[in-house]
């Protein structure tokens, strides 16, 4: 098959579909049988100059696609296929890729570097392939490697440095890809091909440079050069010199693009070597200014990123400066306070520069949306300071003929409200609110878009009765409702951020008491529009339905029901019937499909807002109950469509209905058994798996033990899924939660399954002890694994505690030493110490007298209690205070 390789890949790429199928079914073929073979022989293929640019291209993506993958888990499997393949085959199938850096031909030099690179990420880190680095140095040093060879090594140096851990290289070997990288980048010496690959290699060498930039010298040297870049003629090479903030030098190229890839390294290095900035400000300040006034858009917007960057970094430093936190501060350098007079003035005109359709579309980045954004990042750092350096600027273009003008005020205003305080704040927005509600008559669309999106910031900043001061008050509601029912019906992209404007306006009455009552006379018309709305034909997407929905939701939620219960029982039916139509419409494509599908969703987030809120106090209950029969029918013929994302929703609401009707839910339970059965099983839309398994939480808490007829099947699907390595690892906290509400619901039952559910609770706690401490998304897992297992255990201990409460005595020692792991555990989360401090106390109320001896070389239970004894958490307090009680109950019948 080797042989044939090129005519495969030539065929694979046929307008014939008959042709592509049976070429992609013989290189599947050739990769079943010899994986080795089929990897050097798409090695050899890449490599060869003499084979058709196509099949080239094919083969490259064909390797990369070997090697690597999204999915975590297919990944691991690639991984260990590449691992049992015989080193003699790895070592050919290197040095085609390396030697495919020389080619003339751009596309597969690219490609061959991205290969290396997910080569390097699994060999470098087991120390498998040392002689990369030195490979790849020898390219930037020998005179006689053309531009393009060393462009591509750069490209190759940069993704191998985003592909692996700054501890899987030694520090020689970290400063010579530095020396190499940023010898690149020199203006004199390379063509803007090699800078700009410098540049950008440099960017993902940042995290390796650290004890470089210690020294003052070699951090001096790096800082000139990527500053420099940042002025080169290409703008690419200066946005990417802005990215990383390490070339001065660079910051200057004449080329943009490499411009651009300086300024994208001058970001990088603001929020990864802040503390080392200083010296460097001022030309920095110099670099971004004139990036931002006269460059091309894309070096400009890296240029304001700087800023932005630094905005980051100093309001992260101001939370470290809260005296609770016990911890030493960080340096606070003041860059933006000291900029501000010239910053804020060099943000504003930016505002001026809007695109024609902006508003159309939100996803939209330019430089008027970077400079705004950038202007709020500002007043979070600064607060007050900033309010009379923009005040002018609004007073001055508020009333100006140029639509442009008037936006870019607007959008001023609306950016500084979060950061200053209401004091400062209140003068201005009571005096500018009756102008903006005029405003929302603009003539121009994109006036009113903005408008609309300053409103609802006052609204989600500056009301909120609960807390004792709002800006809307009964002189001006009827006022303010009336000018957003009217805009709601303006063009979709103005009606949408109304829909916003109106969500922030009832969040606000959310707990505000007698004060709620305020909506309530509205309350009618504006569930009457936001439906109108949701109705709408006139968009070009389901996103103003969505929005739509997303509001009428927050106005239930937020009603004062007392008063408006007759207004939801009757949106009830509304939506119900709403539902049923959906059900009934007539689906003739995918895209029918698809439409129907969103619709559904959004009726079953309402549907789910509703049954929360009717049952939430006793004169309303009644009537989800009444409803219910009819609630679940709707609900199962939505899961006959068969569409994920409804799948989703309407479990939701389903779990919601279940704690409402109690044990009633029992009479649904044989029909939606199916569904949830098939929800357990999901694994390919692990959000659907997860909800799922919520679900049985909630009507674990609905029947109790009248769930047992199901539990096999439900526990059955559980471990299997904590076994499966295909599932996302997301899921796993919630299943070991579940198997605490299980075992609450049945009690003495639940020892059936204590032989296959514990052991996963100890192999997970070993896990968790065992994690990067280093890498915050696995220390946000490991909170959430940690806090699972210990609200199992406290599920369990208590399920067994009437009736066979010695069960859980083999496993409590493995229980008190996860325990005592954790809490030595400081960056533990305060969830995960609640969850700790309640199975302690479970545990001493379960076992009784047994404890003693369990208890007995356990001081850091002690320490817990007088650590959670003293928080400022009352319910932390509370729960240690109970547990203190259980644990003494215990040593008492033990004396």
């Amino acid at each position: 098959m080797a042989m044939e390789i090129t005519q495969f890949l030539m065929s694979a790429q046929s307008a014939d579909a008959e042709v592509r199928t049976e070429a992609e079914g013989n290189l599947r073929l050739f990769q079943e049988q010899n994986l080795p073979g089929f990897l050097l022989s798409l090695s050899v293929e890449l490599s060869n100059d003499a084979k058709p640019t196509e099949s080239r291209r094919l083969a490259g993506i064909v390797l990369k696609n070997s090697l690597d993958a999204k999915d975590a888990t297919m990944k691991e499997q690639l991984v260990q296929q590449w691992v049992k393949i015989e080193n003699l085959f790895k070592s050919q199938i290197k040095g085609l890729l390396l030697n495919t850096l020389g080619t003339s031909v751009r596309e597969a030099s690219h490609t061959a570097a991205q290969v290396i690179a997910k080569i390097a990420s699994i060999e470098i880190p087991q120390k498998h392939w040392p002689e990369l680095i030195g490979s790849l140095l020898v390219n930037m040093t020998q005179e006689d490697r053309s531009a393009s060879f060393k462009q591509a090594t750069l490209e190759t140096l940069g993704y191998v440095c985003e592909e692996i851990s700054h501890q899987d290289l030694v520090q020689d070997e970290v400063n010579s890809v530095l020396t190499a990288v940023v010898q690149g980048m020199k203006v004199t010496k390379q063509s803007p091909e090699v800078r700009l690959a410098a540049t950008r290699a440099l960017f993902n060498a940042l995290d390796f440079a650290q004890t470089n930039f210690e020294n003052e010298m070699e951090r001096n040297y790096i800082m000139k050069v990527v500053c420099e870049t940042a002025m080169d003629k290409e703008a690419e090479i200066r946005q990417a010199a802005f990215e990383c903030l390490v070339v001065c030098e660079t910051a200057m190229d004449k080329e943009s693009e490499i411009r651009q890839a300086a300024f994208e390294c001058l970001v990088s290095i603001a929020s990864t070597y802040y503390d080392v900035l200083a010296p460097y400000m001022q030309t920095i300040f110099e670099l971004t200014s004139n990036a931002v006034k006269g460059d091309e858009e894309a070096v400009a917007l890296q240029a304001i990123e700087f800023w932005s960057s630094i905005c980051d970094e100093e309001i992260e430093l101001q939370d470290f400066e809260v005296p609770e936190s016990g911890s030493s501060v960080p340096p606070h350098s003041c860059f933006i306070e000291k900029a501000l007079s010239s910053l804020v003035p060099m943000l504003l005109e930016t505002l001026l520069k809007q695109d024609e359709g902006h508003d159309q579309d939100d996803g939209i980045w330019n430089l008027a949306m970077a400079g705004g954004t950038c202007l709020g990042l500002v007043a979070r750092t600064v607060g007050d300071a900033i309010v009379p350096l923009v005040m002018p600027f609004v007073e001055a273009n508020i009333l100006k003929m140029d639509w442009r003008s008037r936006e870019a005020s607007t959008y001023a205003f609306g950016s500084i409200l979060e950061g200053p305080s209401i004091e400062k704040l209140s003068p201005m927005v009571h005096a500018g609110l009756e102008f903006l509600l005029n405003a929302m008559r603009d003539e121009n669309s994109h006036v009113k878009d903005t408008t609309a999106w300053t409103l609802s910031r006052i609204f989600e900043l500056l009301h909120s009765p609960s807390s004792g001061f709002s800006v809307i008050n009964p002189a001006n509601l009827q006022r303010i409702v009336g000018v957003l029912l009217e805009s709601i019906k303006d063009a979709p992209h103005v009606a949408e951020k109304v829909c916003g404007a109106i969500y922030y306006l009832a969040q606000g009455y959310e707990d505000a008491g007698t004060s709620s009552s305020m909506l309530t006379p509205y309350l009618t018309d504006l569930i009457g529009c936001l439906i109108a709305t949701a109705d709408r034909t006139d968009g070009c997407d389901s996103k103003l339905r969505s929005s739509a929905y997303e509001t009428l939701n927050e106005v239930v939620r937020c009603s004062n029901l007392l008063e408006t219960s007759q207004i939801i029982i009757e949106l009830l039916r509304v939506i119900m019937g709403k539902l049923k139509q959906t059900i009934e419409l007539q689906i003739v494509s995918s895209d029918d499909r698809e439409k129907q599908g969103d619709l559904q969703a959004s009726l079953c987030g309402v549907l789910q807002v509703i049954i929360q809120k009717l049952s939430s106090i006793d004169e309303t209950k009644s009537i989800i109950l009444q409803a219910a029969d009819d609630i679940m029918r709707l609900f199962l013929q939505v899961f006959a469509c068969r569409s994920s994302t409804v799948h989703e929703e309407a479990m939701l609401a389903i779990g919601a209905l279940a704690y409402a009707t109690g044990q009633h839910f029992e009479n649904y339970m044989q029909d939606f058994y199916k569904y949830l059965d098939m929800g357990l099983q999901n694994f390919g839309e692990y959000q659907v798996c997860a909800i799922s398994v919520g679900v049985v939480g909630d009507i674990c808490r609905a029947l109790d033990d009248k769930i047992l007829p199901y539990c096999d099947g439900i526990m059955t699907h559980l471990i299997n899924d904590l076994k499966s390595g295909e599932l996302n690892r997301s899921v796993k906290p919630p299943i070991f939660s579940c198997f605490g509400d299980i075992a609450l619901a049945i009690g003495a039952h639940f020892e059936k399954y204590i032989n296959y559910a514990l052991p996963m609770m100890q192999s997970a706690a070993e896990v968790c002890a065992q994690m990067d401490d280093t890498d915050e998304e696995m220390m946000e897992y490991g909170n959430q694994l940690k806090r699972s297992i210990f609200e199992a255990y406290s599920g369990i201990l208590q399920g067994f505690k009437d009736s066979k409460p010695d069960l859980m005595l083999p496993y409590a020692p493995h229980l008190l030493q996860f325990m005592e792991v954790v809490c030595k555990d400081q960056q533990r989360e305060e969830s995960v110490t609640k969850a700790a401090v309640a199975v302690l106390g479970d545990l001493a109320d379960a076992l009784g007298s047994n404890i003693k001896m369990l208890f007995k070389d356990c001081s850091f239970c002690t320490e817990l209690l007088g650590e959670c004894l003293q928080s400022d958490d009352e319910q932390l307090k509370e729960t240690a205070t109970w547990t203190q009680g259980m644990i003494g109950r215990a040593f008492s019948v033990c004396v």
